[in-house]
């Protein structure tokens, strides 16, 4: 079955970039590793702080154009709910994330 993932990465100084990917690990390893040129690669966007997974893609794109249209009010509150400390959430992965490690 193939897996979705609607994500949010910060920097150190707090920017917010929200995304969408079916390989999580590889998309966050190309973030932190400066390989996707643009706004990421810019702002130094390495920190995932939120995702939430899916198996529909419909689902996934649904809530991605959400999150990018809420206030960054709507966005920190949503992060904060399952990630109140903004802890790195892929500091340990070597390997596809578990679902335990969710954020919801």
């Amino acid at each position: 079955m193939r897996k979705y993932y609607v994500y949010i990465m910060t920097n150190k100084s707090g920017t917010l970039y929200t995304g969408i990917t079916n390989n999580l690990l590889r998309r966050i390893l190309d973030h932190k590793q400066k390989l996707l040129p643009g706004f990421t690669a810019k702002y130094r966007i390495t920190k995932l702080v939120y995702y939430e997974e899916t198996s529909d893609v419909r689902a996934a794109i649904t809530p991605e154009k959400q999150i990018k249209g809420w206030l960054r009010k709507k966005k920190i509150a949503l992060i904060e709910a399952g990630n109140p400390l903004w802890k790195d959430l892929s500091l340990d992965w070597s390997e596809e994330p578990d679902s335990s490690l969710r954020s919801e």
